[in-house]
């Protein structure tokens, strides 16, 4: 299984990015999809996950600015809109996939938020 992120990049505060991560390989149809984020000096954590039946996930501190979304056909591609976004959204982005128990990670993808 790989994961192949896009998206990113640099964008002043207020503004908006989309990032998309598409998954190959042999992937367990009931499975979880998602995007974590890790700032320098800070623990990795959860920004938005959906899962192959529909149910979505988000932090608290992205609710209402974050919108996660899966492609219908293949169900193979995550898409993540961010709106409204804020200096403390700089990150490293990067996708993550688990089911059963396996759990694999893509790339990461910089997100740098200016004020």
């Amino acid at each position: 299984v790989q994961l192949q992120a896009y998206g990113g990049g640099l964008v002043q505060a207020g503004g908006s990015l989309n990032l998309s991560c598409v998954a190959s390989g042999n992937i367990f149809r009931i499975n979880v999809l998602g995007w974590y984020r890790q700032a320098p000096g800070k623990q990795r954590e959860l920004v938005a996950e959906l899962t192959s039946g529909g149910q979505t996930n988000y932090a608290d501190s992205v609710k209402g600015r974050f919108t996660a979304s899966r492609d219908n056909a293949a169900r193979k591609t995550m898409y993540l809109q961010m709106n409204s976004l804020k200096p403390e959204d700089t990150a490293v982005y990067y996708c993550n996939l688990r089911y059963l128990r396996y759990n694999f990670w893509g790339q990461g993808t910089q997100v740098t938020v200016s004020s």
